[in-house]
């Protein structure tokens, strides 16, 4: 049975606690608040309303309207208090979906980095030392974090797909005016999109459905046989950052053993426009959204220096560039349309590269125009998009786009499909064979693909709860080897799984003996006070079936 609208929040709550990772929010509900909006949500489910996203948890980025939180887009002395959600947030919580809070961003959603905000910088998901990807650095990682199970971005040249990449989720970018921007603080008004991050491609699809104005206007039917997926050389892609073009490599040759049919494009196009975003005369709209504000106070405190540079420098481009920037830029889209005339889509890394904070610091402007490369063009072209998880490299999420013309977002959507392998789950506790919740693995189609041990840096504990169950705990020293299963599920099943899972459970990602990691269920320290150390059984299993009387937990 899902987990009701209450738990939810009181687990979520208790997470955000767990994981300590302020930076990533800027505005949070109260609990009292958040709690008395379930139960409500919870009792309308029981008396028979149906509620698409009934108890589903919804960050929303710092630039988007939610009534009762300031909109800031990332810079206090900006804010100001809506009376109203946008749209989009209004439809998502008109079926059920909860706002817990507002996120951080880089501000006024300038930038791909997720580090130019006075709230801090949004460090990434699993390995603090390098960026989360921004603009919607923030609404990124609390998904990633298992906190949120949907949340709201904003993308202009990548600012949706850049952190959906590097955190290792689903990051959707529709076609323009698909999801009104009401209620948005624009960064380039007649650029920007409105896009939803999840764990899963069916969690983001559905959640766009809901969002849209409406249906997504047909498009010519494509001629019958397999995808056509466009597929650039080698060489054009330009410098990566080590291992990632073997990981695109791989994403096309999964596209290419499920079916489909890849065909050369050339991307000059492509990257041409994309380094016009900011080197040409487009970016002086970013300074009719906010540059007054800027120019009302250029020493403010909290203005990034970064992000005031860009803007104000944007003041005094001529009328007669933009106007030339127009029409190089039309002939550029004409160009990248007969690219990709027979094709389907067109397959790009979603950056070339992942930097920490250090090089950012190091190198901000620089920086942050390399994560552009292959992102920058798209609302330019009028073009939607799909960043999808593929695969990892180096410990770390990789992640690649499929962009099409607009109004094909659901035949990215399908596309993008079968890109992602089948996920793993280590498990340690009562979701092993035989234990009370392996059912739930079985419902979700799983099969057990591995029986093995931890990497000998964990403590296993008896909780006290119901049914029984251990927790995982990764230590600095004093860790053993812990038995553990390894299942294979689809995709949207760790999701599911994720999405469900009581506290004081939380996933994370388990490192086995053999030196890979894989996702798996470890404990919140809070929990672990009161329980009982059996790292010395060596697994739940052995434990269970040790000599003598039960104790408590067990």
């Amino acid at each position: 049975m899902p987990l009701s609208a209450l738990t939810r929040v009181r687990a979520a709550h208790a997470r955000i606690e767990a994981v300590d990772r302020p930076e990533i929010w800027i505005g949070l509900r109260p609990l009292p608040e958040l709690e008395s909006e379930a139960a409500t949500l919870d009792a309308r489910v029981s008396a028979g309303e149906h509620l698409p996203l009934a108890g589903r948890l919804l960050a929303v980025k710092g630039n988007i309207d939610v009534a009762g939180l300031p909109t800031t887009a990332g810079c206090p002395s900006y804010a100001y208090r809506p009376t109203a959600d946008a749209p989009a947030v209004a439809r998502l919580r008109a079926a059920g979906a909860l706002v817990i809070g507002t996120t951080n961003l880089d501000q006024f959603a300038t930038g791909l980095v997720g580090t130019r905000s006075p709230y801090g910088a949004v460090r990434h998901a699993h390995d603090p030392s390098r960026v989360s990807g921004g603009s919607s650095s923030g609404s990124a990682v609390a998904v990633a974090l298992g906190i949120a199970d949907l949340s709201l971005g904003t993308d202009t040249a990548g600012s949706g797909r850049i952190p959906a990449a590097f955190n290792g989720i689903v990051g959707l970018k529709p076609t323009r005016g698909l999801v009104p921007t009401d209620g948005v603080v624009p960064a380039c008004a007649s650029l920007d999109c409105v896009t939803v991050f999840a764990r899963t491609l069916p969690e983001a699809e559905q959640a766009l459905a809901l969002m849209a104005t409406a249906a997504p206007r047909s498009v010519p039917a494509r001629a019958p046989g397999p995808w056509r997926i466009a597929v650039p050389a080698a060489d054009q892609l330009g410098e990566l950052d080590p291992g990632w073009a073997q990981a695109y490599e791989a994403a096309a040759a999964r596209l290419r053993t499920a079916g489909a049919c890849l065909q050369p494009v050339d991307l000059t196009p492509f990257t041409e426009a994309a380094a016009m975003l900011y080197e040409g005369a487009f970016v002086a709209e970013r300074y009719t959204a906010v540059g007054a504000f800027i120019d009302s106070a250029p020493n403010a405190p909290d203005l990034d220096p970064t992000v005031a540079r860009i803007i104000t420098a944007a003041r005094d481009i001529p009328a007669h560039r933009l106007f030339a920037d127009r029409d190089r830029m039309a002939v550029l889209r004409d160009a990248a349309m007969d690219a990709l005339a027979d094709a389907d889509a067109l397959l790009l890394p979603t950056a070339p590269g992942h930097p920490t904070l250090a090089e950012v610091a190091a190198d901000p402007l620089g920086a942050n125009a390399r994560l552009g490369r292959f992102t920058n063009s798209t609302n330019l072209f009028d073009l939607c998009a799909v960043a999808a998880p593929a695969g990892e490299v180096g410990g770390l999420p990789f992640g690649v786009m499929l962009i099409g013309p607009a109004h094909t977002d659901a035949r990215l959507a399908r596309i993008s499909a079968l890109l992602t392998p089948p996920a793993r789950v280590a498990v340690a506790g009562a979701h092993l064979t035989g234990q009370p919740l392996n059912p739930q693995l079985l419902e979700l189609g799983a099969r057990l693909v591995d029986t093995t041990v931890t990497a000998p840096v964990y403590r296993l504990h008896a909780l006290r709860t119901a049914p029984p169950k251990p927790g995982l705990e990764r230590v600095d020293k004093g860790g053993a080897a812990i038995e553990v299963e390894v299942w294979q599920l689809p995709p949207e099943g760790l999701g599911r799984l994720a999405s469900e899972l009581p506290s004081p459970m939380t996933l994370g990602r388990v490192e086995l003996a053999d030196g890979t990691t894989a996702p798996g269920f470890l404990c919140e320290p809070y929990a672990l006070a009161e329980a009982e150390d059996i790292t010395e059984y060596g697994g739940w299993r052995r434990y269970l079936s040790r000599p003598g009387p039960r104790r408590p937990g067990g």
